[in-house]
């Protein structure tokens, strides 16, 4: 038994008789009342994301649940294939687990698989990934004076995203895999 306020991302919750991943978590503490967590949670077993609530008093199941850190290797229409360094086992996870994950991914990322009683069931990113940018249009010139002006920059691995007037094609930049936006240039 554990208490809502342990919750992390990647957290297994058996949860009415089933096991859910933790994709989302906020901790809230209203003004008057108790403080709960808001949780978004994801069946392993359907697939299905549900929103809860779990009141701070509350008791939870927490699933004993081993994290792997993984390469991700390559990945064909169906799967996603991971490599454990130190065995050099590989393991394909099925693309619909991945699908908040699967737009950052590039070869060779190290990530955290999140495995259950030997079953894969999420993936872990790393807060920060650095990739480069391989095409955005140059800045226009008196663009950047106000340093708020945005532009459509892809990476390389396909990413889409948004990147200050100043970033070139061939910058390395630091993307925050949690908020999905641009962090900083890599000098």
């Amino acid at each position: 038994m554990g208490s809502p306020n342990d919750i992390k991302k990647g957290t297994v919750i058996n949860y009415n008789g089933e096991l859910w991943v933790v994709v989302d978590f906020q901790r809230v503490s209203p003004g008057k009342g108790s403080s709960f967590v808001r949780t978004k949670m994801k069946s392993i077993k359907t697939g299905k994301v549900n929103d809860n609530n779990f009141k701070s008093a509350e008791n939870l199941t927490f699933e004993d649940v081993q994290h792997k850190k993984m390469q991700y290797l390559f990945s064909d229409t169906n799967f996603y294939t991971f490599m454990d360094n130190k065995t050099y086992e590989q393991t394909p996870i099925a693309a619909n687990e991945l699908e908040d994950v699967v737009p950052y991914l590039k070869e060779g990322l190290l990530v955290s698989v999140v495995v259950h009683d030997g079953n894969p069931i999420a993936v872990t990113l790393p807060q920060k990934i650095e990739y480069e940018v391989t095409y955005t249009e140059p800045a226009v010139k008196g663009d950047t004076a106000s340093g708020n002006v945005l532009k459509e920059a892809e990476l390389d691995n396909g990413l889409k995203m948004k990147v200050p007037a100043f970033i070139k094609t061939g910058d390395k930049i630091i993307v925050n895999t949690d908020s999905g936006s641009y962090t900083e240039r890599v000098s």
